[in-house]
C-alpha cells in the first residue's frame, strides 16, 4: 500500500491534544471514585473544559471508557500470550483470569461496559474484548489439550465467568472475589465419568 492509499491520521493541535489528555486523566479519577455511571459533565468540569468540548473527544460514554480501556486490554491480551510459555497451563490459566478480574474492576460497573462491548460488534471496545477472549482461548486449549479442564468450556464461558467474578466482587469485596474465582477455576476441572 502507497502512502497515498494510507488515510492520514487527524494530528490533534497542542491544546487539543492537552485537552483530551486531561479528559482521560480525570475519567479514569471519576469512574475509579464514582463508577462508569459517574457525570460526564463533572468529568469536563475536574478536566477545565466545556461539556462540548468532551463530547467533541469523546461523542458518547462507551467512547470515553473505550479510550481509557483499551491499551490496559492490549496488556491483558499481552499477559495471556505470555503466559502461554508457562509450566503449569492450569496455573497459568488462573494467573490470567485473576489478572482479567483485577483489571476489569478497576472501574465500578466495567465489568456490564465489557460484557455490553463484547456484544457490540461496532463498538471498538469489541474488538479489544475479543483480543482478551482470544488471550484467554490460548490458556484455555492449553489447559484443556493437558487434560487439567473440562472440554466443553468455551472462551466465551470463561470471559463471562471472569466478568461475573468481577462483578461479584464489585458488589460485596475483593475477597469474595477472589473466592468465587477459585470456586470458577474448580468448576473447569474435567467431570469425572459415571
Amino acid at each position: 500500500m502507497g502512502m497515498d492509499e494510507v488515510a492520514p491520521r487527524r494530528r490533534l493541535r497542542a491544546d487539543a491534544r492537552r485537552n483530551r489528555e486531561r479528559l482521560l486523566a480525570e475519567a479514569a479519577a471519576v469512574f475509579s471514585e464514582r463508577g462508569t455511571e459517574a457525570s460526564l459533565e463533572d468529568i469536563a468540569r475536574r478536566a477545565g473544559v466545556a461539556i462540548g468540548t468532551l463530547y467533541g473527544h469523546f461523542p458518547t460514554r462507551q467512547a470515553l471508557l473505550e479510550a481509557l480501556m483499551c491499551e490496559r486490554m492490549r496488556s491483558l491480551s499481552d499477559t495471556g500470550r505470555e503466559l502461554l510459555d508457562h509450566a503449569s497451563p492450569k496455573e497459568a490459566l488462573t494467573i490470567w483470569a485473576r489478572a482479567a478480574v483485577a483489571h476489569t474492576t478497576v472501574y465500578r460497573g466495567l465489568a456490564t461496559s465489557l460484557m455490553q462491548g463484547m456484544e457490540d460488534e461496532d463498538s471498538a471496545l469489541h474488538a479489544a474484548c475479543q483480543a482478551v477472549t482470544a488471550a484467554g482461548a490460548g490458556l484455555l486449549a492449553r489447559a484443556q489439550e493437558s487434560g487439567l479442564l473440562r472440554d466443553d468450556a468455551t472462551a466465551f464461558d470463561l470471559f463471562t465467568l471472569v466478568n461475573a467474578v468481577a462483578w461479584a466482587g464489585e458488589q460485596t469485596s475483593p475477597q469474595q472475589g477472589e473466592r468465587l474465582l477459585r470456586f470458577v477455576m474448580d468448576g473447569l476441572r474435567p467431570v469425572a465419568e459415571e
